[in-house]
């Protein structure tokens, strides 16, 4: 039995893609949809027809890290615009009206404030609160990645 020369011989592009996302601890492939952290929200804080119908689903959105609450930790809060402070740390005032808490799928690496990265993972929505910390969500990217953009 033959195979398609495209089927039998991979491109040097598509392996090279493969090792990097298995080295990255991505896994298999998943076709994730770009949204911007805008368009979950509607008028009134209520979440908009699109993250109604990405609830669920594994989009890829872009954004900053503000600074974690501890190194090492398994989750951050990627924003709309760069964060110099942690946003746990600052006065109420200060705080964004459009955040995700992306949380990781191991310990990360705090990138820069002003660093924009390119986050992947399954969106949840609906209020959470975090058990160790306390700290109460409403969106969230769960067994994501993130990359520098």
């Amino acid at each position: 039995m033959s195979f398609p020369a495209a089927l039998s011989h991979p491109s040097r592009r598509s392996i090279i893609a493969a090792g990097l996302a298995c080295a990255a601890g991505a896994g298999p492939a998943r076709a994730a949809e770009r949204t911007k952290i805008r368009d979950l929200w509607a008028a009134g804080g209520s979440f908009s027809a699109e993250a109604s119908r990405l609830a669920g689903k594994s989009i890829e959105m872009r954004g900053y890290m503000a600074p974690p609450l501890k190194p090492e930790a398994l989750f951050f809060v990627l924003t709309r615009i760069p964060m110099a402070v942690c946003p746990f740390c600052d006065t109420e005032a200060a705080w964004p009206d459009d955040l995700v808490v992306v949380e990781t799928r191991r310990a990360l690496i705090p990138s820069a404030f002003n660093d924009l990265i390119t986050v992947t993972g399954v969106l949840e929505l609906g209020a959470k609160t975090d058990s160790a910390t306390g700290f109460v969500s409403r969106v969230r990217l769960v067994d994501a990645v993130f990359a520098r953009a």
